[in-house]
């Protein structure tokens, strides 16, 4: 998914960068929209090939990063701070009707993981944090918020978890307890696998990294924002334009 580096720690180096050309089809005269702008890669790569980008993140940072990488291709490239959900939204201030073809690069970044402060991984301790914009609702919030059988709905229909209500029950338990601003990601990931049988643990992957796939979207409201985006395609796409996503797991 990428490597740390550059502005902010904040560089993407990307794997599928050859298969997004070739469908996105960059050259001279086409405009393409970079979805999930991250660090830059993808646009990098569009733009190398004389394409024009338009790139929008909803991280302030990785719209930081990719700017001082792309500086170089100048009146080329225009980076927004825009979730997109809202391309259509985010083009019409830039007074642009439609694009020739469209990207999204679903989930969350190597830099985002790599941080610690953005509380998206258990791996070194770090807050409840979770959101990818840095606005609205913290996951120490929504664990706070929701009860247990509302908890319990989002790990099994979000991260496709089998022990939903018992790790549902034990997060919960902590967060009477303990008080969820007081929790940590690893603590969080001690609690859910703690509720799990040790029987049941997956042999490849963390028994808690469905849980946090399943907070992180949550958090994030990753599953509609998709839903808007496929939605606004028809609406942003020139004729003949083309849309690509890079996916990671079922849900998506």
């Amino acid at each position: 998914r990428g490597r740390a580096g550059l502005v902010n720690g904040f560089e993407h180096e990307p794997v599928l960068a050859e298969e997004v050309a070739d469908l996105l089809r960059p050259a001279p005269g086409r405009l393409l929209l970079d979805g999930t702008l991250g660090g830059g890669g993808h646009s990098e790569r569009l733009l190398a090939a004389g394409a024009r980008v338009i790139g929008l993140d909803r991280d302030p940072r990785a719209v930081a990063a990719a700017s001082a990488r792309l500086a170089r291709f100048g009146e080329a490239f225009r980076a927004l701070r825009a979730d997109f959900r809202d391309a259509r939204a985010a083009l019409g201030s830039l007074g642009i009707a439609g694009v020739d073809g469209a990207l999204v690069d679903l989930g969350v970044s190597s830099p985002q993981l790599d941080d610690p402060g953005r509380g998206f991984s258990f791996q070194r301790a770090g807050p409840l944090d979770m959101r990818m914009s840095g606005e609205g609702e913290t996951l120490a919030e929504l664990l706070q918020r929701v009860d247990e059988r509302e908890l319990s709905r989002i790990l099994r229909e979000y991260g496709e978890e089998p022990f939903a209500r018992p790790i549902a029950r034990a997060v919960k338990r902590a967060v009477e307890q303990e008080g969820a601003r007081s929790l940590d990601t690893r603590r969080l990931a001690e609690i859910v696998a703690s509720a799990i049988p040790r029987r049941a643990w997956p042999r490849r992957i963390h028994p808690a990294t469905r849980t946090f796939q399943a907070l992180r979207i949550a958090v994030n409201d990753e599953l509609s924002a998709l839903a808007a985006w496929l939605g606004s395609l028809p609406a942003i796409l020139n004729p003949g334009g083309r849309a690509a996503a890079i996916a990671f797991h079922s849900l998506e």
